[in-house]
């Protein structure tokens, strides 16, 4: 293959980042070296793959016709990669992961158990980190693996595979609360009560409307939803395992919601046998 890796990936964060500074940034480059790779690409292909006169490059139609080989190239690669992982007999001698306080203990333990068993000389570490978190986490290269809420989008250099199971999650606030006492309850009465909202250190969400308080993580939320200083959006299964039967659901339209969850990893620094053995076991639990 004439074109090299790095350029095809080069585009492809461009096209996902918006700027070949944004794109640098992702992938730990100097933006003249990005600017290079996709200037070498535009060579080998022979056609312009970025207009280039306005402050931002915007695809071309050939780029845009590029872009979708570029992602199969790019995804049959890894899948090589992933192959070659899988058949090597050389483990890694360390796997850290970083998964949500929405992630039910029990599945946790029983993955554990097993991976006790097969991998029983390898450290591993286990973090607890949300969304955006993660995503940095893998990004540095500081965790292998992570479990997060499906995403609508992920950078280029992180891949994901879809759980099958999901994270049950409802509006729970004190039950000594008036709200706790209705038979319905509107988005305009809860926006009048202050909500206690996850927030990652990375991903700084913007402040919803009425009194916030935030904290890092669902079980901090719980603590503070059970001294009663506000209503707070918590996994099902952590208010049974943890709470101390003082908190009820409210009664909100909508409410509760399934979310879907996914494996993510760095294709930067990919995982070794044992984190490939890990991601196919949490592809393969069921609820």
């Amino acid at each position: 293959m004439r074109y090299s890796p790095e350029s095809l990936q080069a585009f492809v964060q461009t096209v996902e980042s918006g700027s070949f500074s944004a794109a640098a940034r992702a992938l730990g480059k100097s933006q003249s070296t990005v600017s290079a790779a996709i200037a070498n690409l535009e060579t080998d292909l022979g056609f312009q793959l970025f207009h280039r006169e306005g402050r931002e490059p915007v695809l071309t139609e050939a780029g845009i016709r590029a872009l979708r080989r570029v992602e199969d190239i790019l995804a049959a690669s890894q899948r090589l990669d992933e192959l070659a992982v899988r058949l090597s007999g050389d483990v890694e001698p360390r796997l850290s992961m970083a998964v949500s306080d929405f992630w039910q203990a029990d599945h946790h333990e029983q993955l554990l158990k097993e991976f006790e068993v097969r991998y029983p000389h390898i450290e591993l570490e286990c973090m607890l980190a949300e969304d955006e978190d993660v995503i940095e986490l893998l990004k540095s290269g500081r965790s292998h693996l992570g479990v997060i809420r499906a995403q609508k989008q992920l950078p280029a250099t992180i891949s994901a595979s879809r759980l099958q199971m999901q994270a049950q999650m409802e509006i729970f606030i004190h039950r000594n609360h008036p709200l706790a006492h209705q038979m319905t309850v509107s988005q305009v009465e809860l926006e009048q009560v202050r909500q206690l909202k996850l927030n990652t250190w990375v991903g700084r969400e913007n402040m919803s409307r009425g009194p916030v308080w935030t904290a890092p993580s669902y079980l901090l939320l719980l603590e503070m939803a059970e001294l009663e200083f506000g209503w707070s959006i918590l996994p099902r299964w952590l208010v049974k395992q943890f709470g101390h039967g003082v908190l009820v659901t409210l009664p909100v339209a909508g409410w509760p919601q399934s979310i879907a969850l996914e494996v993510v990893w760095s294709t930067r620094t990919p995982p070794g046998p044992a984190g490939r053995w890990m991601i196919d076991r949490l592809c393969a639990q069921r609820a």
